[in-house]
């Protein structure tokens, strides 16, 4: 596997993580059915073992209960969680927690901090981000948020309607989007807040099915908040500021996303690899016949050019840098990238590939989310467009346009 420019702390910690997953999460992966969840108490032992492996929530402060380690240290680390549908729950850098606990760990007050992410971190509690609309097209475009937070004395009363709430079944808190100002716009007038899942007015209406949903168990929610007060303490960071920083937690989670899933191809990629050259098919090993040669070769170079594109994402957003084109290219990059090698892995492992002895079936049905979730295809490909038409010159179109041969 290519190192790039990864330091020694980070070769050093995703060597733990691969240890861990060889030697623990990977085994006990193959303990479980195909596409059957791990109980909880499943995901707690696989928690207490990556504290032994020195490999637990490394991309939170030690302060909080993890290990502190920078942004751009981390990549190999969550590329080797990804290699199992169940290690970044043992690691504790599974989405949506850890997206919110990064966006805790910047902008929670002391007490909420206390009172929620030092639990997230450890695991004692689920949360949930609240923030995809039903209705009017609020999911790719979220200015259209309807959802309302208004202020009555030292509360917020909250109403609205949201789903694909990820964790929202089994979340403790849920971390919700609305507008909090209707007079401006509202990329000035949006604001997070911290609702206990118990609040009364949090109507939880079902698990919204879904390609895949067997895998995780965290499930997607349809949820209504039916004039659900909480005290203005449960405002998360600045009132008014709710785009920002959700940009703030979007564009690192897009890139542990994009980590995740690199390990996923890569695992993939090799177990077909190890499929074909061991199954002879008239004559000789299909390892040997020139087009699985050269497609499995093509995907190889793909995911490792995705590797070096979510890097340097990375470095930039690790010089505190929001980095939203290179993000973007990285996010419908990897996407696309990782599907096209599951399926190529799962295509020459023939029918063990749809069949779940094999890892590559969940898989399967885990990638194709990915070009939809954290932002579609199309919404990265509109900001990559505009960058990319932004510096046309009008006035040199016609130089441009005319032919006059070579």
């Amino acid at each position: 596997m290519f190192t790039f420019t990864d330091s020694e702390r980070a070769l050093e910690l995703a060597e733990r993580a691969e240890r861990l997953m060889d030697e623990v999460v990977i085994p006990r992966e193959r303990e479980l059915a195909g596409g059957t969840t791990a109980s909880a108490s499943t995901i707690k032992e696989l928690q207490q073992a990556a504290r032994e492996y020195g490999i637990y929530a490394p991309q939170i402060a030690e302060e909080h209960g993890g290990m502190g380690v920078d942004f751009d240290d981390l990549l190999p680390t969550f590329e080797q969680a990804g290699r199992s549908i169940l290690g970044p729950a043992a690691m504790r850098v599974d989405a949506p927690d850890e997206g919110n606990m990064h966006l805790l760990e910047m902008h929670g007050s002391d007490l909420q901090k206390e009172e929620y992410l030092e639990p997230l971190v450890d695991g004692e509690i689920h949360s949930g981000f609240s923030m995809t609309e039903p209705m009017q097209g609020a999911g790719s475009d979220p200015k259209m948020i309807q959802t309302t937070a208004e202020k009555d004395g030292d509360e917020w009363v909250i109403n609205g309607h949201k789903w694909w709430t990820t964790n929202g079944i089994r979340a403790d808190i849920l971390l919700v989007f609305a507008r909090t100002n209707q007079d401006v716009h509202p990329y000035q007038g949006c604001s997070v807040f911290l609702v206990p899942a118990e609040a009364p007015g949090v109507e939880i209406i079902r698990d919204v099915p879904h390609m895949g949903s067997e895998l995780h168990g965290a499930g997607h929610a349809e949820i209504k908040y039916n004039n659900v007060r909480v005290p203005e303490e449960h405002l998360l960071g600045q009132e008014g500021a709710g785009f920002m920083h959700v940009q703030e937690r979007l564009g690192p989670a897009r890139l542990t996303h994009c980590m995740r899933f690199s390990g996923m191809a890569m695992r993939a990629l090799k177990v077909a690899r190890t499929y074909i050259s061991e199954r002879e098919a008239f004559g000789s090993s299909i390892s040997e016949k020139q087009h699985a040669r050269f497609e499995i070769a093509q995907r190889e170079t793909e995911v490792q050019a995705a590797r070096a594109l979510v890097r340097q994402a990375a470095e930039q957003i690790a010089a505190g840098e929001q980095a939203r084109l290179e993000v973007s290219m990285s996010k419908v990059f990897a996407a696309q990238v990782t599907q096209d090698a599951i399926d190529t892995a799962l295509q020459y492992c023939g029918g063990n590939g749809i069949g779940k002895d094999l890892p590559i079936a969940d898989f399967y049905e885990s990638i194709r989310a990915f070009r939809i979730v954290d932002g579609a295809d199309e919404v990265h490909l509109r900001t990559i467009a505009r960058e990319a038409f932004e510096d046309i010159d009008p006035d040199e179109l016609e130089p441009v346009l005319r032919f006059d041969g070579y």
